[in-house]
């Protein structure tokens, strides 16, 4: 059998751009490979020269204190020293996302059986969504690589993120989404920006065509291709809240859901940082991933123990989760089967019934991501693959308004009576 060897190719840019400045990317020293280590200068690059894969954020972190961090801003600058960003991040114009609510989920905890549950409620966002999160974190390389366009493929609540950050900054901003996405999350870019521009196909489709622009427009900043190193990091922030708001401390389990898969990797990364930092103890804990039935390709995988992730043409309601051949969803699988967790998926049913069971409990509205996760964490619970008596976090990652045709037909008036008291009481609600 004749071994192909790949050819090492130069993916740097032809053209030189005007210099970074000195600090633009705080304390990150390098570009590394996920795959083979391989590292080069800071830039924006997403590939790696030697064999293709994916490059992430490698930094010289100095001495971080608990207090120095309790001292920063209430939003995810408090952490500037463990991201790409400068350290003047504060000074920029943007959306100062970030430091969210940790709810003590006590109510869905004895609904489910779970005696020590959290939610990460990241719908209070600017945009209310987690993406503002990551959105920050790449309009600053965006702004220090001198970009003319701030751009973005998106299931929805990427598209809202970016086109309200390059508002805010100042930035022209392009935005592409799939043509039957939700008419909510279409309104809430469309708001921020006059360049939405809707592509018929699936997530998928639209991510290639941004693909082949980023490859073919000089000076566009993709904000999840050209740009994804930075970008991605900002879901760390994500971890450093959960653990800081704990007292410090890490949870036993957590349950994240899984689109690209970059989240969950992060959150991790976020932990092991933290460990490494000596700013928490260092302990076991269980990471658990959340798909919807109709595009769960890392969950089939982890089910069938398989190291492959075999790309699927999504159908869910779940939406913001639609991506069939998530770019992390390797990575996914090793933390997940490494840390003693697993990935699990639900039908569009369920991840109903986990977005009005996350209402009716804790008073949050959570949109079909949420749903997923939630609709998740009961499954965990009912197969044994939760431990209910570790402690234990669930992560909301956006606002059920973005969703609201999900449960339209799930919800509603428990009676429509004429205006008098006798009616009323004829409905047995009293």
């Amino acid at each position: 059998m004749s071994t192909v060897v790949a050819e090492k190719v130069d993916l740097t840019p032809t053209t030189a751009g005007p210099a970074i400045r000195e600090g633009a990317f705080g304390n990150a020293r390098a570009l590394a490979c996920r795959e083979c280590g391989h590292e080069i200068e800071l830039g924006p690059h997403y590939a790696c020269s030697e064999c293709f894969g994916p490059l992430e954020i490698a930094y010289d972190f100095p001495v971080v204190t608990r207090e120095e961090i309790e001292a920063g801003p209430r939003n995810i600058w408090r952490y500037k020293a463990l991201l790409p960003v400068p350290t003047d991040i504060e000074q920029s114009p943007n959306m100062e996302p970030g430091f969210t609510r940790l709810l003590k989920a006590g109510n869905l905890g004895r609904e489910l059986g779970i005696d020590n549950l959290w939610v990460k409620d990241d719908s209070t966002n600017p945009t209310n969504s987690f993406k503002d999160r990551v959105v920050a974190c790449a309009l600053s390389a965006a702004t220090e690589f001198h970009s003319k366009v701030f751009a973005c493929p998106s299931t929805g609540n990427l598209a809202n993120a970016v086109a309200a950050a390059g508002a805010r900054a100042g930035i022209k901003t392009v935005v592409f989404i799939p043509s039957n996405l939700e008419t909510p999350k279409q309104v809430n870019s469309a708001v921020f920006t006059e360049s939405l521009v809707a592509v018929n196909g699936n997530y998928d489709d639209v991510n290639k065509l941004a693909s082949e622009i980023a490859g073919e427009e000089e000076g566009w900043a993709f904000v999840n291709v050209n740009v994804r190193p930075y970008y991605a990091e900002g879901s760390k922030t994500l971890g450093y809240e959960i653990a800081e708001q704990l007292g410090w401390r890490l949870p036993d389990q957590i349950v994240i859901p899984v689109a690209s898969g970059s989240q969950l990797t992060k959150v991790h990364k976020a932990f092991q940082e933290l460990i490494k930092l000596g700013l928490v103890e260092d302990k076991p804990y269980k990471v658990f991933g959340a798909q919807a039935e109709g595009c769960s390709p890392v969950s089939a995988a982890y089910k069938t123990g398989t190291d492959a992730i075999r790309p699927v043409k999504p159908d869910t309601i779940a939406k913001s989760l639609a991506i069939g051949n998530p770019a992390d969803g390797i990575y996914v699988l090793d933390i997940c089967r490494q840390t003693g967790g697993a990935v699990e998926d639900i039908t569009d049913d369920e991840v109903r019934a986990g977005i009005v069971l996350l209402a009716r409990t804790e008073g949050i509205f959570t949109e079909t991501a949420g749903g997923t996760t939630v609709g998740v964490l009961k499954k965990l619970v009912e197969t044994g693959q939760l431990d209910t008596t570790l402690e234990t976090v669930v992560i909301n990652t956006g606002h059920g308004l973005k969703t609201l045709d999900a449960i339209a037909g799930q919800v509603g008036p428990a009676a429509t009576i004429d205006p008098s008291y006798a009616a009323f009481r004829a409905t047995g609600l009293a």
